[in-house]
Order: C-alpha cells, then sequence, then structure tokens
C-alpha cells in the first residue's frame, strides 16, 4: 500500500495492490461475499401499458445489479372473430400488427435501456401467457418481472389473469410488478 500527499490539504491518495484488497475486505467485520443470485438472463413481457414500463424499470435495475441480460416481449393475439368468409386477410393483418408491435418494442428498448445492457426484443403471437411461458422455458430465461394490472371481481373472471397463469407455470421465479405499491427503486435512474 502506498499513500501519497494531494495538493489540498488533509487529503492524501491511497494505491493500493492486490495484497491489499485481502485487508480492505475484511475493514469492519464484514467480508466480501458473492451473491446467491445468478441471473443471466431476464424475461419482460411488455403489453406498452404504464405498469408494465413499471416492471421494465425493474427489469433494469435488476440487470444491472447482475450484469443480466434482457429480452423484451410482447404477444400479439388476433382475434379471428369474424369467421373464415370475412372479407379481412387476416395473415396481412397479423404481419402488419407484428411489424408494428416489432417497431414499437425496439424503440422501447432504444429509450428506456439505450446500450447500457444487452437487450432483445421478441413479438410472438398466440395466448400471452403461454407465450411468456414458452418464450422463458426455450430462452432458459433465470426471472420473468412482469406486471399486473390488479383486476378483482367480474372483471378478474372474465378477463383471466395472464400474470396468474405465467406465474403457475413458469419454469423460473417471476417478479410480479403490482400498479400501486410500495416502491424500493428510483425508475428515474
Amino acid at each position: 500500500m502506498k499513500i501519497k500527499p494531494t495538493g489540498k490539504p488533509g487529503r492524501v491518495v491511497v494505491e493500493i495492490d492486490s495484497e491489499d484488497e485481502q485487508l480492505l475486505e475484511n475493514v469492519g467485520g464484514r467480508t466480501k461475499t458473492s451473491s446467491a443470485f445468478q441471473l443471466k438472463k431476464v424475461l419482460v413481457p411488455i403489453d406498452f401499458s404504464e405498469c408494465s414500463k413499471k416492471a421494465l424499470h425493474y427489469a433494469i435495475a435488476f440487470a444491472k445489479q447482475f450484469n443480466a441480460s434482457l429480452t423484451l416481449m410482447h404477444v400479439v393475439y388476433i382475434n379471428y372473430g369474424f369467421g373464415e368468409f370475412a372479407a379481412i386477410d387476416y395473415p396481412l393483418l397479423e404481419k402488419q400488427v407484428r411489424e408494428g408491435t416489432e417497431k414499437q418494442l425496439r424503440e422501447l428498448a432504444t429509450e428506456e435501456i439505450g446500450e447500457s445492457l444487452m437487450t432483445d426484443t421478441l413479438v410472438y403471437t398466440g395466448v400471452a401467457s403461454r407465450e411468456i411461458v414458452e418464450a422463458a422455458r426455450s430462452l432458459e430465461c433465470d426471472l420473468i418481472i412482469m406486471s399486473t394490472h390488479g383486476h378483482t371481481g367480474l372483471k378478474h373472471v372474465m378477463l383471466g389473469s395472464t400474470t396468474e397463469n405465467v406465474v403457475r407455470h413458469a419454469p423460473c421465479p417471476v417478479l410480479v410488478v403490482r400498479e400501486n405499491e410500495h416502491e424500493f427503486i428510483n425508475s428515474h435512474n
């Protein structure tokens, strides 16, 4: 260890080498320990609501903390309710919706994350809960961070709960971010 004076009164510069690092780790009776969590891949389902953007802020904080990659995904659901005799070109409609969603997801990733983390964007078509679970499985994700809108009563019964189904069937832990809750991150970083 080398201690050198600086040009400012009462201040010094301390240079340490690898042997000194162990001494500093034990200062105050604390030893440096590695985290038990080994997050490498975090999946973030996005429906473009403010609540899902809030979940994204949590995911960014986790990814930065653990140097993990983020995968933002959106599931497009197209209701083919008009029947097969309607004058709608469903493959064209699906293609246009997917392309628009892919663009919107990339823009969200650029705005919210930038180049600070390794990030992928995916758009799937189908039932959201099934597609999220399958994506987590096929991508071998370590964690899913998603939002819930907190629907209760009849609205919950009628709509079902994508989040609830993901929690039940996911191959990895799921962190659910509620619309109104006690915050433990500062999303303005």
